[in-house]
């Protein structure tokens, strides 16, 4: 499946160039995945999608990528870049230090074809969590239209609002790779967000929902997750946060 392929024009006399290695793989044909190389010129601030996208554009739109903002906040781009889950519009190919870039579809997520994979499992496990605040029907409908808190209490959940579900803590758990029924720690971060939101009044029912066989025992602590992270959520950190309620060390 191998290829090499430049573009020979429309160059700035600036651009270094690298060899783009593209996973391909469409499982309603192939029984395994191979790669396809392309030589892409890049400027210092080319992305990992850009240089993606010159491939759809100048020789092959049939590769399959997903993406939408490209500001690393939808979080659609996430991959395997040179070995490590990365967001392709937040990786910069002249910051990766390296002649051949790599690009492969996210572990621990079923490949639909090339690079795309399937969020099913995530989206499915980050509902069961309920990521919602738990509130009585009555409260909801008063005439108290705001639930107020103080920067101290906004603090003890805030860094783990920043996740933008784009999987890549899944992808570099190493429990998800062998326990695909794992609830991860993309939903486990978020349970603790919602367990530590003083507004919410559903903890309860969320230690209930993840003191299970695949549910937080399971994790080994790897650290992984946290360090692949773009948002900084550290759901290593939020998953020992929720030890401590289950154990009772919090309350």
């Amino acid at each position: 499946m191998a290829q090499v392929s430049s573009i020979s024009n429309e160059q700035s006399p600036t651009a270094k160039s690298i060899i783009l290695k593209i996973s391909r793989f469409n499982p309603e044909h192939d029984e395994s995945s191979g790669f396809m190389e392309f030589n892409i010129k890049y400027e210092k601030w080319t992305t990992v999608l850009e240089a993606i996208l010159d491939v759809k554009k100048h020789f092959d739109h049939s590769v399959a990528v997903r993406y939408s903002c490209r500001q690393a906040t939808c979080g659609s781009c996430g991959m395997i870049i040179n070995g490590k889950p990365k967001l392709a519009c937040f990786t910069k190919i002249s910051e990766l230090d390296s002649n051949v870039v790599t690009v492969e579809p996210m572990n621990n997520f079923p490949v639909i074809r090339d690079l795309a994979v399937k969020f099913e499992q995530l989206f499915d496990t980050h509902q069961k969590i309920k990521p919602y605040l738990i509130r009585d029907d009555t409260e909801l409908v008063s005439d108290e239209k705001e639930f107020l808190q103080s920067p101290e209490e906004v603090e003890q959940y805030i860094q783990f609002a920043n996740c933008i579900k784009c999987g890549l803590c899944n992808s570099a758990c190493p429990t998800m790779a062998t326990d695909s029924s794992f609830v991860g720690p993309q939903a486990l971060a978020q349970a603790y967000r919602y367990v530590a939101d003083s507004r919410d009044k559903g903890k309860d029912s969320r230690l209930k929902i993840i003191d299970d066989s695949h549910g937080i025992w399971r994790c080994h602590f790897a650290g992984s997750c946290s360090q692949v992270c773009p948002k900084g959520v550290d759901p290593a950190m939020g998953i020992q946060l929720l030890r401590g309620y289950m154990l009772g060390f919090r309350s």
